[in-house]
């Protein structure tokens, strides 16, 4: 198994993939938490908030594991969900911006 695919199944194994999911607009924010850090995801636009993201994409190589691990835990049913109202959004992502 090779360091790239260690450190997916890693992310995965350890529950780290959550899928915040408000209600009733169905308005998802992916996040992951890593080393010390939570990263922010969109896998539908292919965007992680890591610095993996950035140095990939300047380089043309693969995306970042982070999103290779949100697709293998889709598929493997492995991601938890957290649900909440719509009224929580403004908070959430202040929350979430604030931890960048």
């Amino acid at each position: 198994m090779d360091d790239r695919t260690d450190k997916i199944k890693t992310t995965i194994d350890a529950g780290s993939i959550k899928l915040h999911l408000f209600e009733p607009s169905q308005r998802k924010i992916w996040t992951i938490v890593g080393k010390g850090k939570e990263h922010w995801l969109d896998p539908e636009i292919g965007f992680c908030s890591c610095s993996g993201y950035y140095f990939s994409k300047m380089n043309d190589k693969k995306v970042c594991y982070h999103l290779e691990s949100i697709r293998i835990a889709e598929k493997e049913k492995k991601t938890e969900i957290i649900k909440f109202t719509d009224d929580e959004f403004g908070d959430f992502l202040r929350g979430l911006i604030s931890d960048l």
